[in-house]
């Protein structure tokens, strides 16, 4: 794809004899917002974490935003610096406040000195509308709050890319709207991005491409009023209906 920021080419991935990804092509544009979706199982969290090198692929090549992600001379902490990552657990400090959450790995990844690293946190927790929580501990925010702490983490080193692992599901129903709503605004602003998730109503409302994964393999893929709207692939299709169903 001319201009893309993530090259997958022909991705495996063995966990012992389990064949959990089976060359998988997979290109994004930069600014592109990219929703990945399929039944669990399908790999969809694995080849995320691939993207980032949090797995090692056992075969293929992946290239994000010019970097050999594979490559064993690339500094992969370096690397990852330019991919933003949030996960379905949000993995805060309890015993730092979601400033210092945010601070930390400006001042421990990029060196910043602190008044310099807690100006550039408070301005991410302003843009996931948490400023006037700058002081609070996780264990006084809700659950949607403490992952958008989470993702201001990720975005105050300013990465060129952000990749979500089912950000919404460890939250009750009435949380997921506010995180939705950042990643909306995220999305708006330029940011190229990668989601694996469940919410199909955000996914046909905001993404540019739906891609459907199942048994380790992208079986389509397509604007989310194709994918959605009339799928072609009979796995997509008893998908969308059973989602429908319920």
């Amino acid at each position: 794809m001319p201009g893309a920021i993530i090259e997958a080419r022909g991705v495996h991935k063995h966990f012992g004899a389990l064949h959990v990804l089976k060359g998988v092509d997979l290109s994004v544009a930069e600014r592109e917002f990219v929703f990945v979706i399929g039944p669990s199982g399908s790999g969809k969290s694995t080849l995320l974490r691939c993207l980032n090198r949090l797995e090692q692929p056992s075969s293929g090549s992946i290239m994000v935003d010019g970097t050999d992600m594979l490559d064993v001379k690339t500094d992969i902490n370096k690397a990852r610096q330019r991919i933003g990552m949030v996960f379905q657990s949000f993995n805060l400090y309890p015993h730092m406040t979601a400033l210092g959450n945010v601070s930390l790995a400006l001042r421990k990844v990029l060196g910043m000195p602190r008044a310099a690293a807690e100006a550039r946190a408070g301005a991410a927790l302003e843009r996931v509308h948490l400023g006037d929580r700058a002081g609070h501990f996780p264990g006084q925010l809700s659950g949607g709050q403490q992952q958008r702490v989470a993702i201001a983490r990720a975005i105050a080193l300013e990465p060129r890319v952000m990749l979500f692992d089912e950000p919404t599901s460890a939250l009750d129903p009435e949380l997921v709207g506010g995180v939705l709503q950042v990643m909306r605004e995220l999305r708006e602003s330029g940011m190229t991005m990668v989601v694996v998730s469940h919410e199909m109503a955000f996914a046909r409302a905001a993404a540019d491409r739906v891609v459907f994964m199942a048994d380790g393999e992208i079986l389509e893929q397509g604007p989310p009023a194709d994918v959605f709207g009339a799928p072609s692939h009979a796995r997509t299709r008893a998908f969308i209906g059973q989602i429908e169903r319920h």
